[in-house]
């Protein structure tokens, strides 16, 4: 159980932060942007529910995903080191658990016929925006991992990955199940 009685604390005063280890690392460390950008996602998310009205599953659906990235940030915070006692991971069943859902959802929806542009409800909006926020931090989680020294779960990058498919498919049908897409028109414009 975490315990914050003092939320300030000065000690990243000198522009540095703990990891869940205890190790001190830069604030601009790879490591502190991943589980930084997943918290941003996170924040989305919550903007997300604000805007849901009705959709009671979907709402329970991102409820439980919140506290998943709160598990994919402290699995990041705690590199998995040799020796060491393991700490909270992210889990292949909940990357599974994601799949299920997405299954769920996709179900009812439209057959697509074009990319789709964010917009629509603003439920979708926020979804879409949520997406691509989900998108930046796998992208760093990734090149996080491309460093040997730096060993990031695998379950926890395809829970990202999985978590922008999520959204997507959510944003579809939070605009009426893709009837209300707003979708690319090539060459519109020229």
């Amino acid at each position: 159980m975490v315990v914050l009685n003092r939320i300030y604390t000065k000690t990243g005063d000198d522009g540095t932060t703990a990891l869940g280890s205890g190790e001190r690392r830069p604030k601009y460390d790879l490591r502190i942007s991943a589980y930084g950008t997943v918290d941003e996602t996170n924040a989305a998310i919550g903007v997300v529910r604000l805007h849901l009205g009705e959709a009671r599953d979907l709402d329970a659906m991102l409820g439980r995903i919140q506290n998943d990235l709160f598990d994919l940030g402290a699995d990041l915070a705690v590199p998995q080191r040799e020796g060491k006692a393991e700490r909270l991971r992210v889990l292949s069943s909940q990357v599974e658990r994601l799949e299920r859902d997405i299954d769920a959802l996709n179900e009812h929806l439209a057959p697509l016929t074009s990319f789709v542009l964010p917009g629509g409800t603003p439920a979708a909006a926020y979804l879409h925006l949520a997406r691509t926020v989900c998108r930046r931090a796998e992208r760093i989680m990734v090149e996080l991992a491309a460093s040997p020294e730096e060993p990031v779960s695998g379950a926890a990058i395809q829970y990202m990955n999985r978590l922008s498919d999520f959204l997507f498919v959510a944003s579809r049908a939070m605009n009426d199940n893709g009837a209300a897409d707003v979708l690319w028109v090539p060459g519109q414009n020229r």
